[in-house]
């Protein structure tokens, strides 16, 4: 009876103790996360080091955060080493993990020597080199707690003193030796918070499950689901940026009764009081539209005969890869290939519609590829299920394989058409003759029908047009024609156009997914 409530008295002392180093590995885990949304908004200017949160500007509460978690990291691997916390480390952190310490102390020794104490290659490289050695055998030389929480809190330390002792402050400037640019101190304290909080969040995870195969498994998932996040935060944060920059430029003249948004529903030219980018805003609506059109039946067709017809063999292995070459060319080489040979079959002069085939060019790989993977995963029990009805292999194919596959292919004509709707290189040599024009183009009005070949024309689609990226691109870079709020508002449209297109195909697909279901 003693026995048994010693042992759980044991039991109740381990709890509480691991209990205690969770929540004290917890600290660095934290601030590593509100370090690493603090560093994206001084990145993106919506905070500056030297503004002031509670009497304390942000550079010295990072840097004291960096401090705080160094300290505390060194706790939880001393603790845990000596056995006073129960943990289960490995005997050693692995290569992996001590080559990542000694690869971050090669470049630390390295730009040390070379930048700040100038010295020549014959002496950094040797040094961060030894740096380099020196580090991965003493990562690997200690137990995993140690190799964990030391390298991390050393890092952390550094960086926080270097910050807090104003030897990195706001007014800090580095310009690299070879470089013509220059590092301020805010972006050089943001990125060390960025840095420092991914480390933090993986070492804190580890040592917050008693290190061991738990700690290293939560480690890297922790590790992974920042990394995640962050990139979804910069997707976010870039749409706000836009949104913040060119909002007032939108709203110019704007009103609600009745409803008026000049610098949307107008062209540009003298006749108006708020210029427009309407004429561009139709010429990029009907350059998707057109290579939609002209790419989605070809590529789905091929990838039809590819997967249900042809031999899987050479000829499909190199359509494959020719397929896959031609997702990943340039889209200037795609530009040149139109400039070349279309324009001079075409009028010899830029036109929308050599502008539609150029795009139509690109995104029929994309759509080839993904209507292939979408086709393959069609389970081959459809296929007999319905060849066991006695139904030949075009109507097994049209009634069973192409719809099950529909939201696959969808899914790469939303991708394709994200990335066609702002590509400014083609429809640079291809479309546009002016970058700014006072009247849209009337693609459906355009049309005329007569007695003889072609028996159908069309004056708008065999006459130059503007688009949304082209305009940008002659604002923001080459500075013609406007301001550069004009340009922020032309990105913000063009970001709104392209969400615009993603959320027909995103809703489509949602819809084909429902009416398998059923």
């Amino acid at each position: 009876m003693s026995e048994s409530g010693g042992a759980n008295h044991d039991r109740a002392n381990i709890v509480t103790e691991t209990s205690g180093v969770d929540r004290l590995a917890g600290v660095p885990a934290v601030f590593g996360a509100v370090a690493f949304v603090v560093g994206w908004a001084i990145v993106f200017r919506w905070v500056h080091v030297t503004d002031v949160l509670a009497g304390v500007t942000y550079a010295t509460l990072l840097s004291a955060g960096h401090v705080l978690a160094a300290v505390v990291l060194c706790a939880v691997g001393v603790l845990s080493t000596t056995g006073v916390v129960d943990t289960d480390p490995d005997d050693s952190t692995g290569l992996f993990t001590a080559l990542a310490f000694g690869a971050i102390a090669f470049v630390g020794v390295g730009l040390t020597a070379s930048q700040t104490f100038d010295t020549g290659a014959g002496v950094w490289l040797p040094a961060s080199v030894v740096a380099l050695v020196l580090v991965t055998v003493a990562v690997l030389s200690v137990p995993e707690d140690l190799g964990v929480t030391l390298p991390v809190a050393a890092f952390e330390l550094v960086v926080g003193l270097a910050v807090l002792t104003d030897v990195i402050g706001p007014s800090w400037t580095w310009s690299p030796h070879g470089f013509s640019a220059s590092f301020v101190g805010p972006i050089a304290i943001a990125a060390f918070a960025m840095v420092g909080s991914l480390l933090c969040v993986w070492a804190g995870t580890n040592a917050s499950q008693g290190f061991g195969s738990r700690g290293r498994e939560l480690g890297a998932y922790s590790l992974i689901s920042t990394y995640a996040a962050a990139l979804l935060a910069i997707l976010v944060l870039l749409i706000v940026f836009v949104v913040q920059n060119g909002i007032d430029q939108v709203l110019k003249g704007a009103q609600l009764w009745p409803f008026k948004l000049p610098f949307v529903l107008n062209g540009y030219g003298l006749q108006y009081d708020v210029n427009g980018i309407f004429p561009a805003i139709v010429g990029t609506v009907w350059l998707v539209v057109g290579a939609v059109v002209f790419a989605v039946p070809l590529a789905v067709g091929a990838a039809v005969y590819l997967t249900e017809y042809a031999d899987q063999g050479r000829f499909t292995r190199i359509v494959e890869t020719a397929t896959n070459g031609l997702w990943s060319t340039p889209s200037i080489v795609y530009g040149l290939f139109a400039f070349a040979f279309l324009l001079p079959r075409i009028q010899n002069n830029v036109t929308l519609l050599t502008g539609q085939l150029v795009l139509g060019f690109m995104l029929l790989p994309l759509v080839l590829i993904t209507s292939r993977e979408a086709l393959q995963n069609v389970p081959d029990e459809y296929r007999d299920a319905s060849a066991a009805l006695g139904v030949t292999q075009w109507q097994t194919i049209r009634s069973v394989v192409l719809p099950a596959a529909i939201p696959g292919v969808l899914t790469g004509v939303i991708l394709g058409v994200g990335r066609i709707a702002g590509e400014t290189a083609p429809i640079l040599l291809v479309l546009v003759r002016e970058p700014f024009s006072a009247s849209a183009p009337s693609v459906i009005g355009s049309f005329h029908f007569t007695a003889s070949a072609p028996f159908v024309t069309n004056e708008a689609l065999l006459s130059p047009a503007t688009a949304l990226p082209y305009q940008l691109f002659a604002v923001i870079t080459a500075g013609v024609g406007a301001s550069q709020e004009f340009g922020w508002g032309t990105a913000l449209v063009l970001l709104c156009v392209v969400m615009f297109f993603y959320a027909i195909g995103i809703t489509t697909r949602i819809y084909f997914r429902r009416k398998l279901r059923q």
